[in-house]
């Protein structure tokens, strides 16, 4: 009997989810252009589901839809929320068939997932970078928490499957959470940030240029979206 070579078994991987409104796909793919140009390095490879639940009841050629997300540098995987139809023709374009629904008892679900990731990883010792993280430079801090002891310049990247705190002004690109925690944090002592990133929720420079902006600030997941607080509650 020969060596087993390999194990098959289920894991938990962080997915983005393109939910489509409309079937016009030529307005879709200039609206996707236009967004994934805020930030191309992000969405680059980024693996997609399509959600189908509000467009169940129209055609859509999903081998069109397919190359042109390919053609964007995203790796369309899947549908879920489909008609029958739909995910029949899906499948003969190639894509696979996912479930997927956001109700409580999922919710529940991966926050408890999540949890097993975060007791793994609390523990390690914080990866330590003393001084600027330059344009163009990427750090990733595998399982832990990542400490900059300066700036993030514009350009830069900084990753973490833990916390992010940046000493300093956050100007790049800061992703907290990469493996699926939930409950990380990002802290600067300075927002101006071309994006921040926690658990696959992100926003780009412009939604974060409000009353937190060029601020010492806290940014935390809340209800699948990014919520931003003062650092320093007075």
């Amino acid at each position: 009997m020969s060596e087993q070579i390999f194990e098959l078994k289920g894991n938990l991987f962080t997915l983005s989810v393109l939910h489509l409104f409309s079937a016009d796909t030529a307005l879709l793919s200039k609206q996707l252009d236009e967004k994934i140009a805020q930030a191309p390095k992000f969405f680059a490879g980024a693996p997609i589901v399509i959600n189908l639940s509000d467009v169940q009841d129209e055609a859509l050629d999903f081998s069109f839809l397919k190359s042109m997300l390919s053609g964007l540098s995203l790796n369309p995987v899947g549908v879920c929320n489909g008609s029958q139809e739909q995910n029949e023709s899906a499948k003969a374009a190639g894509l696979s068939v996912l479930n997927y629904s956001q109700d409580v008892k999922g919710a529940t679900a991966k926050q408890q997932t999540n949890t097993s990731i975060v007791e793994k990883t609390v523990h390690l010792p914080a990866q330590v970078i003393h001084g600027t993280v330059r344009s163009g430079q990427q750090v990733y801090a595998k399982d832990r928490d990542l400490i900059v002891i300066g700036a993030v310049s514009h350009g830069a990247e900084v990753i973490s499957d833990g916390n992010v705190h940046i000493y300093g002004t956050l100007r790049g690109r800061a992703i907290a959470g990469a493996k699926g925690y939930n409950e990380a944090n990002i802290f600067c002592q300075k927002l101006e940030a071309e994006l921040v990133s926690i658990n696959g929720s992100y926003w780009i420079s412009d939604s974060l240029q409000g009353e937190h902006w060029g601020s010492a600030v806290q940014i935390q997941q809340k209800n699948d979206s990014l919520e931003i607080s003062a650092l320093v509650k007075g």
